[in-house]
């Protein structure tokens, strides 16, 4: 099987930081290291990865992408799991990653979607059905192809290497999944698997100032997107590459 490191960069979350390093602890297939990014915190976060046994690295430059960054540039693994500090990773989670990437040589990402926690039942659907099926549809067709999920995917670390220099580092308003959505070359195919699950917190709702700013850094990761490869030339470059699998296929 391959290697598999597992990213999760951590910011003043260390409650909800025990859990999930729990979860991993508890997985069928155990990861080959687990890699905690502390990017600033002034809680217990670092005590909690280190008590855990992770291997914690520290990224004082605020923003995900950053942390998330420090992380995969640390990884050992062949392949880089990424969760976030809230998420709640099924007991096979692990496992399903190596499997999927074991089986597919070809593959270069694996992303699921995630199942709320914290709220009401209201909120929990509206939070799978609205707000996470909505971000899968819109940045599908924004960046014209399967979007990572930040809370719940994998790459090859050889495609995190690939695409690393494209990232918008300097920039500390964008999301990691969708820069790095935006970064990955046409043919480098990223699959929906439904049957990787997490649990997410649903702290998207508590607020509506924190809803507005990430859907404000949403749109401006876009724009730095386009600014680099527009969205007609992005959709005919899959178009390209989709073609070229089929035929190599035959």
């Amino acid at each position: 099987m391959c290697t598999v490191s597992v990213v999760v960069p951590s910011l003043n979350d260390a409650d909800m930081l025990r859990r999930c390093l729990q979860d991993l602890a508890r997985q069928t297939r155990a990861p080959d290291e687990i890699i905690v990014v502390d990017n600033g915190s002034t809680d217990d976060t670092a005590a909690i990865a280190h008590a855990a046994g992770a291997r914690v690295i520290t990224e004082p430059r605020r923003g995900v992408l950053r942390a998330t960054a420090r992380g995969f540039d640390a990884a050992r693994g062949e392949v880089i799991g990424r969760l976030d500090a809230d998420s709640r990773p099924a007991p096979d989670w692990t496992a399903r990653i190596a499997a999927r990437f074991d089986a597919d040589p070809g593959l270069a990402g694996v992303t699921g979607t995630g199942e709320f926690y914290g709220a009401g039942r209201f909120w929990r659907w509206v939070g799978r059905h609205a707000y996470l099926a909505g971000y899968f549809w819109f940045i599908r067709m924004m960046a014209g192809q399967q979007p990572l999920f930040g809370s719940n995917f994998a790459i090859r670390r050889e495609v995190w290497q690939a695409v690393r220099e494209r990232v918008h580092l300097d920039d500390p308003r964008v999301h990691d999944d969708l820069d790095i959505t935006f970064a990955l070359d046409a043919g480098m195919r990223v699959e929906y698997d439904t049957a990787l699950h997490v649990g997410v917190s649903a702290r998207p709702f508590e607020n509506v100032a924190g809803f507005q700013r990430r859907a404000s850094w949403a749109f401006h990761n876009i724009a730095l997107a386009w600014h680099d490869v527009g969205w007609w030339e992005r959709r005919r470059r899959r178009r390209r590459a989709r073609r070229d699998r089929r035929r190599a296929a035959r």
